[in-house]
């Protein structure tokens, strides 16, 4: 009697074969952005079994098995019940977004999500914050190490809501015995995102603070994507920083993108940002400026320890970033519309700034009349 055909046998196997026993992962903010990235990785993975995608939308996941409702909704609890490992991406910092109403999303998401993993058996949280919450200092380390005090205050977009979901990451296992967590700090993420510090090099000069120190380390998004995967097979844990390699100082920085700098003194840079902030001009505050005068450069130690490599370098994503912000044009934080860009181009960034500033007085003694 003659073997079976090959491909007969092939297919044979296949259909007896066991499904794969890896976790089944539930991944909230599944829809869009990072979240949609890792859903579809997580999705192609011989090593996971299932994804459970949640977002207040569908995505374009096919694979995965959608719920729609809102992080904040207790009802999630019996979305994430027979999940292994939830990955909590559902975060708003969105720069143009109401400051309360960002912190209450981020932080009662979070809140909920951990209650209901624990009511829900889930034995492993992944929460993703920033590297930004170890704070920019003229006294930090170059570079940190994971375990560096976080240093970080409110004062930036979004930090204090990301120094709340660590403290919520600290108390979780204390307060769900059995519920391990584990948080991937990102460096400065590129790859569809817009944040104050990809916008920085939307400006037609990098506005340089003197006597500070900048150093550049960035996080391509599918670097991320693949450090959370690593903590979703519990290939490393803890506190995970996440970034290329090195850094790059502002000299580079300046060389490789060809945009010169403008360099103000310290009281008139952080003057500026917080009187533009606080008139409603720009949705950056001053806090943001400490990012790009000290370092807050990590080591991504961890990652590297248990074999996780960056696919990109600074150079690399610092190059993608550019081209990505290529045609957009920001002055102190704020998108200028084509009309004030092409002004903001030929004039250049000193003009812009001095104009900012006459809009400045403007709103002063406009509100003096009122």
């Amino acid at each position: 009697m003659s073997s079976p055909d090959p491909q007969v046998r092939a297919a044979r196997n296949k259909s007896t074969s066991p499904p794969p026993r890896g976790p089944v992962v539930a991944v909230t903010g599944a829809a869009s952005g990072v979240g949609a990235l890792l859903t579809a990785r997580l999705a192609a993975s011989e090593e996971v079994k299932q994804v459970v995608a949640v977002d207040e939308r569908r995505g374009e996941c096919a694979e995965a098995e959608w719920h729609i409702l809102d992080v904040r909704d207790p009802a999630i609890a019996d979305r994430l019940r027979g999940a292994d490992v939830v990955v909590h991406l559902a975060l708003d910092l969105d720069l143009e977004t109401d400051a309360a109403a960002r912190t209450a999303y981020n932080v009662r998401g979070t809140q909920t999500v951990l209650t209901a993993a624990a009511a829900a058996g889930v034995h492993r949280v992944v929460l993703c914050t920033s590297t930004m919450v170890y704070g920019a200092l003229p006294d930090n380390e170059l570079p940190l190490s994971e375990d560096a005090e976080l240093r970080a205050t409110a004062e930036a977009t979004g930090v204090g809501d990301l120094l709340e979901i660590e403290r919520l990451a600290r108390r979780a296992p204390r307060a769900h015995p059995g519920l391990n967590v584990t948080v991937v700090r990102p460096a400065v993420l590129v790859g569809g995102t817009d944040t104050a510090l990809t916008r920085y090099f939307e400006s037609p000069r990098l506005l340089v603070v003197a006597g500070s120190r900048p150093a550049w380390q960035f996080c391509h998004v599918e670097d991320l994507c693949s450090a959370l995967e690593y903590a979703v097979l519990e290939k490393a844990d803890g506190e995970l920083a996440v970034g290329c390699d090195g850094w790059l100082e502002q000299e580079e920085v300046e060389e490789l993108s060809g945009i010169r700098r403008m360099e103000l003194p310290s009281a008139v840079a952080l003057g500026a940002a917080a009187r533009l902030h606080r008139i409603g001009l720009t949705p950056s505050p001053a806090g943001d400026l400490a990012y790009t005068m000290y370092p807050w450069v990590v080591s991504g130690s961890r990652l590297h320890d248990a074999g996780w490599r960056p696919s990109y370098t600074n150079e690399e994503v610092l190059a993608q970033l550019l081209e990505e912000v290529s045609g957009r044009h920001t002055v102190a934080g704020r998108r200028l519309g084509r009309k004030d860009a092409t002004a903001a181009g030929a004039a250049g960034a000193t003009v812009a700034l001095l104009g900012a500033a006459a809009v400045v007085r403007r709103a002063r003694k406009a509100r003096r009349r009122i």
